[in-house]
């Protein structure tokens, strides 16, 4: 399957880890995760030299190739919160993944979309749960 993995890459690097242990876990279950580079914990450099019209391009493409988006939320990005937006007007299966007790946006926890799952975590193994739970319901 084709996983567009979402998370904050300007907006704060916090669940940096959570991030890399979802994007292997994809990518360990045979998963295509065209973003997995945004787990690493060097993203900010790599993608510094990237032009914004060319970033656009290729993640609104990638977003329409995919067949599901998986966000982690817990950091507040306006980047994640447009591809979390753009994959629900594709009606592409979301989950927007965020540690419990972070504040996140009411766009997002009052979304009642039919094809957003949105659901909180403590631990990284309740992520990969939550991650694999959702995975085995998109068609």
């Amino acid at each position: 399957m084709n996983i567009y993995f979402s998370c904050s890459i300007t907006g704060g690097r916090n669940e940096q880890k959570v991030y890399k242990s979802i994007v292997d876990h994809l990518l360990e279950a045979g998963h295509e995760v065209p973003t997995a580079h945004l787990s690493d914990a060097n993203v900010t450099g790599l993608e510094v030299v990237v032009d914004p019209i060319d970033v656009f391009e290729r993640d609104y493409r990638w977003v329409n190739q995919c067949d599901a988006l998986i966000a982690e939320v817990s950091t507040p990005s306006h980047g994640v919160g447009y591809e979390v937006a753009l994959a629900l007007e594709l009606v592409k299966p979301v989950l927007c993944l965020y540690l419990q007790g972070a504040r996140v946006s009411k766009m997002i926890t009052g979304n009642t979309k039919p094809t957003i799952q949105v659901t909180t975590y403590q631990t990284e193994s309740e992520a990969l749960a939550l991650v694999d739970e959702f995975l085995n319901k998109v068609p």
